[in-house]
């Protein structure tokens, strides 16, 4: 199977920024995901949207010069991703439920349907707290805005514009957004 030429930039994209970023145990995750990543999934599901999801445009306004390209290459995907709220998410909790959604560019729901990775992104309006959650695989971050990312091992902290926040497999962790719109993307090998 060919790949869309805009899902292979923003791969091509990926690494080059998550080899920039990352060194120790998220370089390595990262190696683990762009090796993966090389092999072309099957098509996956179309897109949907969410209200948060017009802090977009706001974000990538303000990413960071040195991710620029990354910046770029996500804007021409975003609008074909299927945005959904975290599962755990209650409309009780209206600032969470209404201000944060979740996509996947390559994985389960994702533009390509895999089971090896998971490649997606999130969004938060400005002031959310993105609940404390876990899972077994580890998880490299890498931020086009700011904002703050918090694991048991570590006190909250913004890894700035070229840096990257790295979660071991299993550990809790959560994230939140400042006074402005928060994106992030992940990347986490199966």
């Amino acid at each position: 199977m060919d790949r869309p030429p805009d899902i292979a930039a923003f791969l091509d994209s990926s690494a080059r920024a998550l080899r920039a970023a990352c060194s120790g145990q998220a370089l390595l995750a990262a190696e683990k995901v762009i090796a993966r990543a090389a092999m072309p999934g099957r098509p996956g599901d179309g897109a949907a949207r969410l209200p948060v999801c017009d802090w977009i445009a706001t974000a990538l306004a303000g990413a960071p010069a040195g991710r620029a390209d990354l910046a770029g290459a996500f804007a021409a995907l975003e609008g074909q991703l299927r945005w959904y709220r975290r599962g755990s998410a209650s409309e009780s909790e209206p600032a969470f439920w209404n201000g944060h959604a979740n996509a996947v560019i390559l994985g389960p729901g994702g533009l390509e349907t895999r089971d090896d990775l998971w490649i997606g992104a999130t969004v938060m309006a400005p002031n959310v707290h993105y609940m404390d959650h876990e899972h077994p695989p580890e998880e490299v971050y890498l931020s086009l805005t700011p904002g703050e990312w918090w694991n048991s091992a570590m006190d909250w902290t913004d890894p700035g514009p070229d840096g990257f926040i790295y979660n071991p497999p299993g550990i809790t962790h959560a994230m939140r957004s400042g006074t402005g719109p928060f994106l992030a993307l992940w990347y986490l090998p199966l």
